[in-house]
């Protein structure tokens, strides 16, 4: 009889030893029980497939949905709510505490410990969603780069199982929710908050891209294992990775990609350092016109709009130089602007046509004090933000290749721009080189090299293109290219000690320019021959090339107190202090082609 421990008796004539008949019977118990655990394994299946809520398999197909599909999905269920719209989209939801703040307040409680009698409100995106029932459901809530959990738990909502089950089975990745619950930790020991109240805020209407479990995991301890600027950065954990995706929805990048966000919270306190600097040196900060009616202050070419009310043609600024002196004509002795510049240029790695600059002019100090001055910030800068080192490391030839080590250390290395070209690439540059003589030999040098200088083969473009080939590529660390020729610096002051030659220098940092300073040219008769001098390039062809500015003139025939002027793009830095190697990594909204 089957189940029976009784074993079969022997055929005629066999007979079986003591032993066989033992190991019979074990085998057929071994079998009966596998048998029973199969059944009730199988028993247990059938009873939680019945037990799970229909949302379950919705949840599971809208995953599956081509993006339109779920989309569209989403537009009909909340056309299929209650009519009123605030009630779909509430005006407010009073938080209490951040997630920050919770985390802070809250994380020290014990595995399962509960504050039931705490109230607490908290707000945020939901990134995460899963279920264990239909009475228990799990979400991750993400603010501000911090990250909590929430246990909605049927037996402490306001609502019955019913409409429980109904209210989150409608609750997405990516809905905006307001919970009102108390704090406590899961029994694994995740700090969580139990909601009595589960409100979404506002509505998710498109399909979330789904992160990896590494990536999830990164999202999640952001905050444990932070990223420090001057690190590495790894972008292989980005959960979107596709850069024209991240470019055109910067909102998605930003809410999936924890180091995203980090690098602009970093560019935020770049140009916090550097207003709280120029702050303590009594440095007042000014705002001037982003449109001129010449375009005046850097060699560059503008772009230009039209006021209708006035009927003119105007230009978008380039630079705010000639206004920020004419301020220090006026008695403003130290004033810096933070802003946007823009000139009509190319696009790459490097260069983007709208871009951030600071500028500073101090009056009574020269191009010596602003070497010292961009060491002390810069410096302290690096060491504020690594929290402790003047090294930063960089991917300067890509992720794929090792990092550099770029080191801020004070003081820069500096270097005589004419005097090293010369040594570097063997030149014997003549001394006038406003001559054609000079324009002549600067394009056999270029020749020589094989560097190409697109025309018009001006000596100043000619010069920019040697210098940018020889010496640039020497500047890894911080270094001062000193002394530029007056004919490439229309706006700076002659060198006291070395004619033909002018007291400005370039610091270069990775091989590209990052500041950009000298003593500023206050003579007015002199001005104006520099900027005539720079109207003979723009004859040639260069519409890059200055343009005489009468009214900047007639501002310094009131006299401009000797004064040191200095100006820095805040977009290359950022890319330093944040290993990005795209420009478009560290503008929130870089220039983009449009989409078909």
């Amino acid at each position: 009889m089957e189940g029976s421990s009784e074993p079969p008796p022997p055929a005629a004539g066999e007979t079986f030893s003591k032993n066989a008949l033992k190991r019979e019977l074990r085998n057929k118990q071994r079998e009966e029980e596998r048998r029973l655990k199969e059944e009730e394994k199988a028993r247990k299946a059938t009873e939680m497939q019945s037990a799970q809520p229909k949302r379950h398999a919705s949840v599971k197909d809208d995953e599956d949905m081509e993006p339109t599909q779920y989309h569209e999905n989403r537009l009909k269920y909340l056309a299929a709510q209650k009519s009123d719209r605030n009630e779909r989209y509430p005006h407010k939801f009073s938080v209490s505490i951040s997630i920050k703040e919770y985390i802070e307040k809250y994380g020290g409680l014990s595995d399962g410990e509960h504050l039931e009698k705490i109230i607490v409100s908290l707000a945020g995106r939901i990134m995460h969603k899963r279920s264990s029932g239909a009475k228990l459901v799990f979400y991750d809530l993400h603010g501000v780069g911090f990250k909590v959990q929430v246990i909605a738990d049927a037996r402490n909502s306001d609502l019955d199982e019913t409409e429980f089950s109904k209210h989150h089975s409608n609750v997405k990745r990516g809905d905006i929710i307001g919970i009102t619950g108390f704090p406590g930790k899961s029994k694994k020991g995740e700090l969580s908050i139990f909601p009595k109240t589960f409100t979404v805020l506002s509505h998710c209407l498109h399909m979330m891209p789904r992160q990896k479990s590494a990536a999830a995991a990164d999202t999640a301890n952001v905050k444990k294992n932070r990223w420090v600027p001057g690190s590495i950065r790894n972008p292989e954990t980005y959960i979107l990775k596709d850069q024209e995706t991240r470019y055109r929805l910067r909102h998605l990048d930003l809410m999936l990609n924890p180091e995203v966000r980090e690098i602009f919270m970093t560019r935020s306190r770049i140009i916090s350092y550097i207003r709280r600097f120029l702050d303590d040196l009594d440095f007042l900060e000014v705002e001037t016109p982003m449109m001129n009616m010449i375009a005046g202050g850097a060699a560059a070419r503008p772009f230009i709009t039209h006021h209708n009310e006035l009927n003119m043609r105007l230009y978008m600024r380039i630079a705010p130089e000639l206004y920020l002196k004419k301020l220090v004509v006026g008695g403003l002795d130290r004033v810096y602007e933070i802003g946007k510049q823009l000139r009509n240029e190319g696009i790459d790695l490097t260069h983007n046509p709208e871009f951030t600059t600071c500028e500073f002019y101090m009056a009574y100090k020269d191009y010596n004090d602003l070497i010292e001055i961009t060491e002390e910030m810069l410096s302290g800068m690096v060491k504020e933000l690594t929290k402790g080192s003047y090294k930063i490391k960089y991917h300067s030839e890509g992720l794929d290749k090792d990092p550099i080590e770029i080191d801020f250390t004070p003081p820069f290395r500096r270097i005589d721009m004419i005097e090293e070209l010369e040594k570097i690439a063997d030149l014997s540059i003549p001394k006038d080189l406003s001559s054609e003589e000079a324009n002549q030999y600067l394009k056999d040098a270029c020749l020589k090299y094989d560097i190409i200088c697109p025309p018009p083969e001006t000596t100043a473009r000619l010069l920019d293109k040697l210098v940018g080939h020889f010496l640039e590529e020497t500047c890894v660390n911080p270094t001062f290219i000193m002394n530029h020729p007056e004919i490439i610096s229309p706006l700076a002051k002659w060198h006291r000690s070395k004619p033909g030659l002018t007291e400005r220098f370039e610091l270069c940092v990775n091989k590209h320019e990052l500041c950009d300073a000298y003593t500023e040219l206050n003579d007015p008769v002199v001005q104006r021959q520099r900027f005539a001098e720079q109207l003979k390039d723009r004859q040639s062809g260069d519409d890059e090339a200055m343009i005489i500015d009468e009214t900047f003139c007639t501002a310094l025939e009131y006299g401009l107190p000797p004064t040191a002027g200095w100006g820095m793009g805040i977009d290359r830095l950022t890319m330093l202090l944040t290993d990005s190697q795209n420009m478009k990594e560290v503008l929130l909204f870089p220039s983009m082609k449009p989409q078909d």
